[in-house]
């Protein structure tokens, strides 16, 4: 006669972690292995109880006169419908842990891309930004530096025709200063607390600009 599978162990012996925490991809599919031979085991529960005259979970054990059913091996089906109740609470025990792994799978890929993403983008953003060969370190009120904007701690990547490439020393801001006093030229400066640089306009005087 077919045998009924023996109960499993409880839901809280299935995991050492106790929990989801950080499971991984693998041990989540270890679970989702679990819970596939879970369901089969009910199902070889329930196809005994239909065996067994189709007595079910709720079928009963006793005769019309009270007596226990000859018609049935009670020993089969007391023990099919205890495996039952002890599967199905392994099994939802086991779809909890399943639903929160998959949660947490989702979210860690979720922020790994996000993660991907930000890390692309400051890439691409540190590549296009010029090269700074300047620091501002004090500018004057009401000076030509002050007037155009700029402020201490920008960082100058450009003057004129002066840009990381060709600068050597500061003689050569002075040089483009005293070659265009009072013309316009543009200067471009990365705001460092703010983390931008944008262009500004910059009139040369004979004044200290920086």
């Amino acid at each position: 006669m077919f045998s009924p599978p023996a109960a499993s162990l409880p839901a809280a012996a299935m995991s050492d972690r106790g929990g989801c925490g950080s499971m991984t991809l693998s041990e989540v599919q270890q679970l989702v292995r679990r819970k596939d031979e879970l369901e089969a085991q009910i199902r070889a529960c329930y196809q005994l109880l239909d065996d067994q005259k189709g007595v079910g979970m709720d079928g009963p054990l006793v005769d019309s006169e009270g007596f226990p059913r000859a018609d049935i091996d009670l020993y089969q089906v007391r023990t099919a419908r205890h495996n039952i109740a002890c599967l199905q609470n392994d099994h939802k025990a086991l779809m909890k842990q399943v639903e929160e792994a998959l949660h947490q799978l989702h979210a860690r890929e979720k922020e790994k891309h996000a993660r991907d993403e930000a890390e692309a983008r400051a890439e691409a953003m540190s590549q296009n930004l010029p090269t700074a060969f300047a620091k501002v370190n004090v500018v004057t009120p009401e000076s030509p530096a002050s007037i155009a904007g700029l402020q201490v701690d920008d960082e100058i990547v450009e003057f004129g025709s002066v840009n990381a490439n060709n600068f050597k020393s500061l003689q050569n801001i002075a040089t483009v200063v005293q070659h265009s006093e009072g013309l316009q030229y543009h200067s471009i400066a990365k705001m460092t607390t703010a983390g931008k640089t944008i262009k500004m306009k910059l009139v040369p005087a004979f004044w200290t600009l920086i």
